[in-house]
């Protein structure tokens, strides 16, 4: 799971002004300011004053800037200075094991996390709280001509010589019940022992909200590099690229 919100693009401005710096070609360019701020709808390649949940702009590329932009981009990010200045702003709230890819990209970001030191113990734990769209309810282990392999049916937990074997979804169910108990005597008694119970027993599919800032730059790499992911949130988080105002200076597979 991931979800992307809250999303402000700028900058459009003075990067395309310095990306013309190099050859003193600014009485070429055609883009223009406008006063009141537009949305772009890309999938229709429109500009609408519209009052919609989408990023608004209030730059407008203009056809030889566009041109010229495209160039620079083709000769990859040394040419293509002008997209650091290009800045994104967006609140996204997605599971830990995604976090740590996304830290992969430490150049040209920041971001503010909620924080799990500090606010663990905040709320009650619920199954909302944790990614688990692709968990499996019930299962049971039977033989093939393998050996044993995990089929998925309608029980709940199957008894084995080995010992019990709990469904995946039935295992984070437990956790939370699990991670509740400790938050409530961590509560109750302020014993730090209960929140490291908290702190080490919390799954990697735990969602945490961080507001981040980036550029078209990073994004660029991250269009390139993470197609093809098994994660769906790379998927999803490539949409939302495609979705941002001008986003052929990212894709190059979009006209302005």
């Amino acid at each position: 799971m991931i979800k992307i919100e809250n999303t402000s693009v700028g900058g459009f401005e003075p990067a395309i002004r310095g990306m013309r710096n190099p050859l003193n070609s600014w009485k070429l360019s055609d883009s223009e300011k406008i006063n009141s701020p537009v949305t772009y709808y890309p999938s229709a390649g429109l500009m609408e004053q519209k009052e919609v949940d989408s990023c608004e702009i209030d730059f407008l590329i203009g056809e030889k800037d566009g041109e010229l932009a495209k160039k620079l981009n083709a000769g990859g990010p040394v040419h293509a200075k002008y997209r650091r200045m290009i800045t994104v702003w967006t609140d996204i709230t997605a599971p830990l094991y995604w976090w740590k890819e996304f830290d992969t990209y430490k150049v040209g970001t920041v971001a503010n996390s909620c924080s799990t030191m500090h606010k663990i113990a905040d709320k009650e734990f619920t199954l909302s709280d944790f990614s688990c769209e692709h968990l499996y309810s019930m299962s049971e282990l039977a033989p093939d001509k393998d050996g044993l392999k995990l089929v998925f049916n309608d029980l709940p937990v199957i008894e084995t010589d080995e010992g019990s074997y709990w469904s995946p979804l039935g295992v984070l169910k437990m956790t939370v019940i699990m991670l509740n108990k400790c938050r409530n005597l961590y509560l109750k008694t302020k014993d730090k022992r209960y929140w490291w119970q908290m702190i080490q027993l919390l799954p990697s599919s735990y969602n945490q909200k961080r507001t981040v800032m980036l550029n078209y730059e990073v994004l660029a790499g991250i269009w390139v590099s993470r197609k093809g992911h098994k994660l769906d949130e790379w998927h999803r988080f490539r949409d939302w690229i495609y979705e941002l105002p001008y986003s052929s200076l990212i894709t190059g597979d979009v006209e302005l």
